[in-house]
């Protein structure tokens, strides 16, 4: 009964995110519309549909004080990463080809080396920076200022924006008249209607429309974090519910599968809307920029803020050992979807199976360590030597 009022508390966050992004999507957009294709879904939108997985590390580090529950933030940050890598791009493929729009999609080669090389480059400093129990101030900085170098070369690299005619925006503004009041607007999350009804949305608006949507995203993402911590408990207490059983498992297992999928919610929105709209660039770019905040900013900024207030973190050794294998397939998990992508000039549905097939392994190879499945202990053995052997 426990894991099912945790799961009915995910969806309800799901929900939740899924309509908040809805606000969040038509403002981004109005507001990075002077953004090249490839800059807008990897800069604007990227930023954007992450911030569940910044509300949830800041949730899972800050709000709770506790330092083991920053294993749910890497957790959360690492499998949100690994979901956009194969689950987004998949989804996409296929919901583009389903549509009928194409039979396959076509990506700039130079925006997939650039984002894949600097997502790379991310994971990789990840591994090296944090190589010990102990994390400090200086490392969340340095994570930060890597996504700045990240935003910097994006930019300084921007081609002119093409033209769009906008008028696909349009089909949207018409659901506001099918809203009988604002307070039905409310009670469904339309945040657009219930802001400003039928009004135009000009920029200015487009950026409170943006901050109330967050807002609404980090209230499911607190509430989201709430129910990881009930299933990874042995027993938890609901409030005039009573008390209930969970999983007793570490909160990393738990974040890394339940609460990346709920906060990837908006990156998935986004590039499936980019996708029909035929942005590929921004689809697939959205996916890979969002993960490269993720590491770099999502992680980074709980982490300096934490520190800096209340200390160093010290964690558990097996904390260490968990957060250390999931590092290290998190690379060879990018690795591997980078060269899928590159291959070939096109991406089709082989290319959408072949990612969803890898993301199910990793999902039961996530349930198979928490369980101390054989078969999962020996490869996390290799993982963690993998870790050690680069970490001296």
């Amino acid at each position: 009964m426990g894991i099912l009022i945790s799961l009915f508390v995910v969806l309800l966050c799901c929900l939740i995110i899924w309509r908040a992004s809805d606000a969040f999507e038509e403002s981004s957009e109005l507001i990075g519309e002077n953004l090249s294709d490839g800059v807008r879904g990897a800069t604007i939108n990227a930023i954007g549909s992450s911030m569940p997985e910044l509300f949830t590390t800041i949730f899972f580090l800050l709000v709770l004080q506790d330092t083991e529950n920053f294993s749910g933030g890497l957790g959360t940050t690492a499998g949100s990463a690994i979901f956009n890598g194969m689950i987004i791009p998949a989804v996409v493929i296929l919901a583009v080809i389903g549509a009928g729009v194409v039979k396959s999609i076509e990506v700039s080669k130079k925006v997939l080396i650039r984002d894949g090389i600097s997502l790379l480059v991310a994971e990789a400093v990840l591994i090296f920076l944090i190589g010990g129990a102990t994390l400090r101030w200086y490392h969340g900085l340095i994570l930060m200022l890597l996504y700045v170098a990240y935003i910097v070369i994006m930019f300084s690299t921007m081609s002119a924006p093409t033209e769009d005619s906008g008028e696909e925006e349009d089909e949207d503004d018409e659901d506001g008249d099918n809203q009988s009041s604002r307070l039905m607007a409310l009670l469904t999350l339309d945040i657009q209607y219930a802001l400003y009804k039928d009004e135009e949305l000009t920029k200015g608006k487009a950026w409170v429309q943006l901050i109330v949507s967050m807002i609404v995203i980090g209230a499911a993402c607190l509430l989201l974090v709430v129910a990881c911590q009930w299933m990874g408990s042995d027993t938890f207490n609901v409030p005039f519910l009573g008390e209930f059983s969970g999983f007793g498992i570490p909160v990393i297992f738990v974040s890394v599968v339940i609460a990346s999928a709920a906060t990837s919610v908006p990156d998935t929105i986004l590039s499936i809307r980019d996708a029909k709209a035929g942005n590929y660039d921004d689809a697939v770019s959205n996916a890979i920029g969002s993960n490269i905040f993720d590491v770099c900013f999502a992680l980074g900024l709980p982490l300096f803020l934490y520190t800096l207030v209340y200390g160093d973190i010290t964690m558990t050794e097996e904390i260490v050992v968990y957060s250390s294998e999931l590092r290290i397939l998190l690379f060879i998990l990018t690795s591997i979807a980078v060269l899928i992508y590159l291959f070939g000039k096109t991406m089709g549905r082989l290319k959408a199976f072949l990612l969803l097939s890898i993301y199910a392994i990793f999902t039961l190879y996530i349930v198979g360590r928490s369980m101390d499945w054989e078969m999962a202990t020996a490869v996390s053995d290799v993982l963690n030597n993998i870790y050690s052997s680069i970490n001296g």
